[in-house]
C-alpha cells in the first residue's frame, strides 16, 4: 500500500512544476508517471489508468454490473502566483506541519487525499464502482477539463469534488452567469432636447436588476444575487446617446438552472439581454441524500459555498469537500498542513466506506 509520505512526495513534485490553467501538460506527465509507478502497479490491471488530454482517470472495472458509479475529482491546475509572494511558489518546503507552495491548498491537498482514499477503498467490497479523475482547467472553467472525461465514464451517480473546505460539506454552491445588456435609443442634439436617451431607456432594467428578488430562496445560499457591474454609453457631451450597454453578474442559488433564470430575466426587462454562457450552473444536493446524512452523523457541518468549482459543470449529483481552507486559495505564500491531508484521507474513507446511494 502506498505510504502517506509517498502522497506528500507526489504533492511536492506537483508544486515544483508550474501548472497554470491550460498549461498543465508537464504536471500531468509527472502525475501520470507517478500513478503508473505507485497506483496502477499496486492495484493491477483491474483498475486501468488512462489519460484524456491533460486529465487522468482511474476507473474500476465492472461497468454494467448494476452498481452506481462514484467519481472522486480534484483539479491539477493553479492560478498564477500573486506578486506579493515572499517564498518561491514552486519550491515546496515543509516546516513543522506546514507544506508551502503554489497549489498546495488549492487543489493539491484534495488531489492526493482523494487518490489515497480511492486506492484504500477500490480494492474493498463496496456497493458502488469507483473512478478517480485529476482534471485540468478548473480555474478557468475550460472546456479541456472535467467535461472531457464525462463521455469516458458514462453515467455518474454521485461525485465528490475535492476543494479546500476544512473537510466540511458544501451541499450547495453558487453558479455564475454573465449577461451583456443593451438599451437602444435615438441619437440627437442634447441642446435641442432631441432623440431618445438610451441611458434613460436602460434605467428601468437596471433598477429591476437592483431590486428584484426571485421567490425561491436557498436555505444555504440565500437568494439569487444580481449585480450591475459595468456600464457604457455616449460619444460626447452634447450628443444624446442611442445605445447604452451594461453588464450584469448573476449568481444563482441552486434553486434555478441558468437557462431557467435567463428566460425569467428576458421576460422581465425591456432591454436586450445576451448571455455569455449558461455552462456554469449552481448546484444543490438534497440534505436527505445518504452522503449528507452520513457526514452529519460523523459530526461534519453542511454549508453553502459562494465560490465556483467543477461542480458548476457536473450534470449529476455532487458534494464538495476537501482538506485545507478556501481563505488561503489564490493568496500569496499558500500552504496546507500535513495534518489536514491526513485528516482528509481518513474522513473521505469514513464518509464513503459502504455508502449506499
Amino acid at each position: 500500500m502506498t505510504a502517506f509520505e509517498d502522497y506528500i512526495s507526489l504533492l511536492k513534485g506537483m508544486i515544483a512544476i508550474p501548472s497554470f490553467s491550460r498549461e498543465e501538460t508537464a504536471v500531468c506527465d509527472f502525475m501520470e508517471g507517478w500513478m503508473r509507478d505507485h497506483a496502477v502497479d499496486s492495484c493491477g490491471d483491474q483498475y486501468p489508468l488512462r489519460r484524456v488530454g491533460n486529465n487522468i482517470i482511474l476507473e474500476q472495472k465492472g461497468r454494467g454490473d448494476g452498481r452506481p458509479l462514484l467519481l472522486l475529482n480534484a483539479h491539477i491546475d493553479t492560478v498564477k502566483p500573486a506578486a506579493s509572494y515572499t517564498r518561491d511558489p514552486f519550491e515546496p518546503s515543509v516546516e513543522d506541519d506546514i507544506l508551502w507552495g503554489l497549489g498546495s491548498n488549492d487543489d493539491g491537498g484534495s488531489v492526493v487525499s482523494l487518490l489515497a482514499a480511492y486506492l484504500r477503498l477500490v480494492g474493498t467490497d463496496q456497493p458502488y464502482r469507483m473512478a478517480y479523475a485529476a482534471t485540468a482547467e478548473e480555474e478557468v472553467c475550460g472546456t479541456g477539463g472535467i467535461e472531457k472525461i464525462f463521455p469516458e465514464l458514462g453515467d455518474i451517480s454521485l461525485a465528490v469534488v475535492g476543494e479546500p473546505t476544512k473537510m466540511q460539506m458544501a451541499i450547495a454552491e453558487r453558479g455564475l452567469m454573465v449577461l451583456d445588456c443593451t438599451a437602444v435609443g435615438k441619437s440627437g442634439h442634447a441642446a435641442r432636447n432631441e432623440g431618445v436617451n438610451a441611458i434613460y431607456e436602460a434605467l428601468p432594467s437596471i433598477e429591476w436588476f437592483r431590486t428584484y428578488s426571485f421567490p425561491k430562496v436557498s436555505e444555504y445560499l440565500g437568494p439569487v444575487k444580481m449585480s450591475v457591474t459595468m456600464i457604457a454609453s455616449g460619444t460626447q457631451h452634447n450628443v444624446v446617446p442611442d445605445k447604452c450597454t451594461f453588464v450584469v453578474d448573476v449568481r444563482p442559488n441552486g434553486m434555478y438552472s441558468n437557462v431557467e433564470l435567463l428566460g425569467l430575466i428576458k421576460d422581465a426587462v425591456s432591454c436586450q439581454v445576451k448571455e455569455r454562457s449558461t455552462r456554469l450552473n449552481s448546484s444543490h444536493i438534497d440534505p436527505e441524500h445518504p452522503i449528507v446524512k452520513r457526514g452529519l452523523g460523523m459530526g461534519l457541518t453542511a454549508f453553502g459555498s459562494p465560490t465556483c468549482s467543477n461542480q458548476t459543470l457536473c450534470p449529476f449529483t455532487t458534494i464538495k469537500i476537501g482538506p485545507g481552507d478556501s481563505a488561503r486559495s489564490h493568496t500569496a505564500d499558500e500552504y496546507i498542513r500535513l495534518s489536514e491531508i491526513r485528516e482528509g484521507i481518513e474522513t473521505y474513507v469514513r464518509l464513503l466506506d459502504k455508502l449506499t446511494f
